[in-house]
């Protein structure tokens, strides 16, 4: 599997709710992973959720992969929990920092961590996940989102995903 890009997409909906898609995308803008939520939920809190989601089936026997060689995020995805999460299972990331966190880090001194490695070339790949994005507007229904439930939104999504 090669690199990971992370994003999400706000949209409101004909029936006056609003949802957030989560996606992760592999480098080319294929769809891996996807998760629904309200619009008033954070990038940080499906994280694990979309990353735990993803499976790459092998060309060959095998289980499917689950880890991608590198994470690309924006800034939402920027978090202590998050770079965590992705030391612990030794995934290297381009996620930039937040301001408030460079200031928090500078405030500390000496006593704050390093800040995180940031590779600007790497980092402009990550118009992948939104060119994921724009290649499922074209679809009206997951654009103006007319389904009531969650699940018939996310199934509408994953079959848009599949065609693509």
């Amino acid at each position: 599997m090669t690199t990971t890009c992370l994003g999400d997409n706000y949209r409101a909906s004909a029936h006056g709710r609003e949802s957030r898609r989560h996606l992760a995308c592999d480098a080319v803008g294929r769809p891996l992973a996807l998760t629904v939520t309200g619009g008033n939920s954070n990038d940080c809190t499906q994280f694990a959720a979309v990353m735990e989601a993803i499976r790459v089936p092998r060309t060959g026997p095998g289980r499917p992969r689950t880890r991608p060689v590198h994470v690309l995020g924006d800034k939402g995805y920027s978090s202590n929990a998050i770079r965590t999460w992705l030391r612990r299972r030794n995934i290297p990331d381009t996620i930039p920092e937040r301001a408030d966190q460079i200031r928090n880090r500078l405030r500390r001194g000496s006593r704050g961590e390093r800040p995180s490695a940031f590779d600007k070339q790497l980092y402009k790949r990550r118009n992948a996940v939104e060119r994921c994005f724009n290649r499922l507007k074209p679809w009206r229904g997951i654009t103006t989102r007319y389904d009531k439930t969650t699940e018939s939104h996310q199934a509408a999504v994953t079959l848009a995903s599949l065609l693509m």
